[in-house]
């Protein structure tokens, strides 16, 4: 009688232990779905934690993440992981060059232990700030939008300027020399017009209208010794169109490339810059600064004639010891015979790799879902596969870092509206990895921002005048004349 009493009691313990305990866990062959995407993507060694949710499960999980005697265990109460930053940094410290492993399971009754995935680390550091506009997707509005800058080494994200500082007006084009936070300019519409130019501390604000040209400055281009910078001036218009691809359209009715010299307060251009029928734009000099490329398209009847324009990738030669432009034109992609539409060239400061934008037509790309990236190698003039980092929808502004390393782009793969911020690495050859988005303290933060990030640029440092500052000289300084001239 008492063997019988024992069994019933150890059988109720059982049975409670099933109830209460973690029960029976079904091995899986296949990885985890997590967002965002960090499986196989290759990583900065100084990158804050990648924090990402497992895809439509919100249970008790784990996380084990080991890299070379490294081991860190992270525990999700929804599904969410979110790693320690110190952990994270031992174990990028200890798997620079190699990679991490990380096995995910589900606890409970029907807990999954889910085949391991791999995130390699790069001991390639990336810049340790990035500057950005937010946005709505839209663009038509822009009573409140700001350009900020984050650190990448952890998740801080501060204003450079907010419109709500600033009399509501739009602020845009924001621009670095040579990955500098010290020499900085952006664009004031609206309220308290004029371009504003940082460098060491000091603000100018200019306004760079004059009777010679179509409007004031736009796209920018920093030369890298600091006097110069090229700018696009365009006359733009937007319209919205029943088109379920496209859903906007940006397109200019003129437009030229000029250079403006900041010791002598001069614009000036260079007839083959500013042709009437040409329509120029997009300047951005080499990193040596001998070069200045642009992109050049036969003008049309706009808004009729949009989807004929085709902009080819163009360059001429620039001394900056005499600021002179060249005379003669050279052509890298010729609309003309390939048939689709370059925009944004960007050159890697080793001068090695040419990244672009190529769509069907126009300049705007962002709203383009047939944009995608493309790269060449300016060693020897070899495309580079650039599959690994495009998408079925819209890659366009990009970025590189100033060891040439990486590269940050916008891109609306996550849902066809909103741009977000994916990083690559690049090897030397120019072998691009499996992109990342910006990593953020909160696993489900796309989900749930409603603004697109805009003009993402590295910067070796923190931009380090204050807003208050900005605003003040935009308030209270009147915006200096430049005079206009063009070159013989």
């Amino acid at each position: 009688m008492r063997r019988i009493r024992i069994y019933f009691v150890m059988l109720a313990l059982s049975a409670l232990c099933a109830c209460g305990g973690e029960g029976a866990v079904t091995v899986s062959d296949t990885a985890p779905r997590i967002f965002p995407d960090y499986a196989g993507v290759t990583l900065p060694v100084n990158i804050a934690p990648p924090n990402f949710r497992l895809e439509g499960i919100h249970a008790r999980a784990r996380a084990t993440l080991e890299a070379d005697g490294e081991r860190i265990v992270v525990s999700a109460r929804d599904g969410a992981f979110r790693l320690p930053r110190r952990g994270w940094r031992r174990l990028c410290a200890a798997a620079a060059g190699g990679e991490i492993t990380v096995t995910v399971e589900t606890l409970g009754r029907d807990g999954i232990r889910y085949a391991p995935f791999v995130i390699r680390v790069s001991e390639d550091a990336v810049d340790p700030y990035m500057v950005y506009r937010l946005i709505e997707p839209g663009y038509e509005t822009w009573g409140e939008m700001g350009i900020y800058q984050r650190c990448l080494e952890s998740y801080r994200e501060d204003p450079v300027i907010e419109t709500s500082s600033a009399g509501y007006g739009c602020v845009n084009c924001h621009t670095f020399c040579a990955h500098d936070p010290d020499m900085m300019l952006f664009h004031m519409r609206q309220a308290h017009p004029g371009t504003m130019l940082l460098r060491g501390g000091r603000i100018e604000r200019l306004n760079t209208a004059t009777s010679g040209t179509l409007s004031p400055a736009v796209y920018p281009s920093w030369h890298p010794s600091g006097r110069y910078i090229a700018f696009s001036v365009n006359t733009t218009k937007l319209i919205t169109l029943p088109d379920g691809n496209n859903r906007v359209e940006v397109f200019d009715s003129a437009s030229d490339v000029v250079v403006y010299d900041t010791e002598r307060h001069e614009i000036f251009t260079a007839p083959h810059l500013s042709r009437g029928d040409r329509f120029e734009t997009f300047p951005s000099f080499s990193p040596a600064g001998d070069r200045l490329y642009f992109c050049s398209a036969d003008s049309v009847e706009m808004p009729a004639r949009y989807k004929d324009a085709h902009y080819s990738l163009c360059s001429v030669a620039f001394d900056a010891a005499s600021g002179r432009i060249g005379t003669e034109v050279d052509t890298l992609y010729n609309a003309r015979t390939a048939g689709r539409s370059v925009s944004f060239p960007r050159v890697s400061p080793d001068g090695a790799f040419m990244l672009y934008a190529l769509s069907d037509y126009g300049s705007f790309s962002i709203w383009h879902r047939d944009a995608d990236l493309r790269m060449v190698d300016l060693r020897n003039g070899r495309e580079v596969e650039t599959a690994a980092i495009n998408s079925p929808e819209a890659e366009s502004y990009h970025s590189w870092s100033s060891n040439s390393r990486w590269v940050l782009f916008n891109s609306r793969r996550i849902d066809g509206l909103y741009t977000h911020v994916y990083m690559a690495h690049v090897a030397e050859d120019g072998t691009l990895s499996k992109p990342f988005l910006l990593p953020q303290r909160d696993p489900d933060f796309y989900r749930t921002f409603m603004k697109s990030y805009n003009i993402p640029e590295f910067v070796r440092g923190r931009v380090s005048v204050p807003q208050r500052k900005i605003v003040s000289a935009a308030e209270d300084n009147e915006a200096a004349g430049v005079v206009f001239r063009v070159q013989e």
